[in-house]
């Protein structure tokens, strides 16, 4: 059934609390986007929130996102009670991350998307997924593969003497060939620029 407008004003005023970086007005844009999305979704969810697909082809569109790994990862992150579908709890707290998210937020969540397994590390063979999915090969390669996995094996061992991959290299005591969120953080703090090193997870700033 529609939500009361006095339920929808209450949605509203706590969802602009625990998303934090949305004004009430925003909040209120993006509910009805939710509406509409929802409506575009399979009915076996009975307007408690949109899938997968809807997920996808909004941030498609939205924001030019089109990597597969990453969408499905991102839904995963959006997804936190794991049920399927993004409700609008998700879809704002959610969005106030990917689009207004502090550095600290922006890292959780990056770091959370080159995990691939969920254990803690983003290893070599995450970097070589990532960043397999993310380069551009040109057709003409004959072993593409090889150029990824050279690339992780520039990125990890041979770029101590640039200045970018040092923080890397110095957290990576056991040279195990993976990084924890502790190395992903000193390196990022160092040079914004390295957030998105294994791959475009965040829209552009326009």
């Amino acid at each position: 059934a529609a939500m009361s407008r006095k339920g929808k004003k209450l949605l509203v005023d706590s969802l602009t609390r625990s998303a934090k970086h949305f004004t009430k007005s925003e909040v209120e844009c993006l509910v009805k986007l939710f509406d509409t999305l929802v409506a575009k979704a399979s009915s076996q969810f009975a307007g408690a929130g949109f899938d997968r697909t809807v997920f996808r082809d909004t941030l498609y569109n939205a924001f030019g996102m089109t990597d597969d790994v990453v969408l499905d990862r991102v839904f995963s992150i959006f997804d936190k009670d794991n049920t399927g579908r993004i409700t609008v709890e998700e879809w704002v707290e959610g969005l106030a991350v990917l689009l207004r998210g502090t550095l600290e937020e922006k890292m959780k969540y990056c770091f959370t998307i080159y995990d691939l397994n969920g254990d803690g590390y983003i290893s070599k063979e995450e970097m070589f997924q990532m960043l397999k999915n993310s380069l551009l090969i040109q057709p003409a390669d004959e072993e593409p593969d090889e150029g990824v996995k050279d690339l992780v094996e520039i990125a990890l061992k041979k770029m101590a003497s640039t200045y970018l991959f040092v923080p890397f290299l110095l957290q990576d005591y056991d040279h195990d060939g993976k990084l924890s969120f502790t190395d992903f953080e000193t390196a990022v703090r160092e040079e914004n620029l390295l957030l998105e090193a294994f791959g475009p997870c965040l829209p552009d700033i326009k």
